[in-house]
């Protein structure tokens, strides 16, 4: 049991009743873990790459004992554009379609990894700080993104030994 998990399963559910009740096909994207240039500070690449550049231990949860599906913004993007470029359709019955489909590296990572990569990138070891696993926490994820290569032709490209070194790049420019 995840309360961000239901809040996503939440958000589908309405997005499927919207699209019933307004005959409007609607399409749900699931985005695993994403990262590079521009992402969200409170994401672990981010929080990591910050603490490790400020001399600050970064808390690891579940003794490090975790796996993410980290995928890089750029696939996150060719994943959307792919998508826009085909939009549900009304099915032959008349009923709108809604459709829900997972944009991820398909490759779940062991976070002590990619803990990893990012100190390789800034020449850097990080001070660990090992946390118990937070409540309501996952222990790995994994985007199944069969259902995206088929419909859309969805292919992530970009593996975290170059996204990491990537957003670390992109860090050090826009923070100095």
């Amino acid at each position: 049991m995840s309360l961000y998990a239901a809040t996503k399963k939440a958000d589908e559910l309405m997005s499927n009743a919207y699209a019933v009740t307004y005959a409007m096909p609607l399409t749900g994207l699931r985005f695993f873990t994403v990262y590079g240039p521009w992402g969200r500070p409170d994401m672990s690449a981010y929080i990591f790459t910050r603490k490790i550049v400020a001399g600050e231990p970064i808390p690891v949860f579940n003794n490090g004992d975790m796996q993410r599906d980290f995928t890089y913004v750029d696939d996150i993007v060719a994943g959307v554009v792919s998508v826009l470029d085909l939009p549900a359709k009304l099915g032959a019955d008349g009923k709108p379609a809604h459709r829900v489909y997972n944009l991820g590296n398909n490759k779940s990572e062991p976070l002590m990894r990619f803990i990893g990569v990012i100190e390789d990138a800034l020449g850097t070891k990080a001070e660990i700080d090992f946390q118990p696993m937070q409540p309501g926490d996952v222990q790995a994820t994994y985007a199944d993104i069969s259902a995206s290569q088929r419909d859309f032709g969805f292919e992530p490209k970009t593996p975290i030994d170059v996204g990491i070194p990537n957003f670390v790049a992109w860090y050090r420019e826009f923070h100095g």
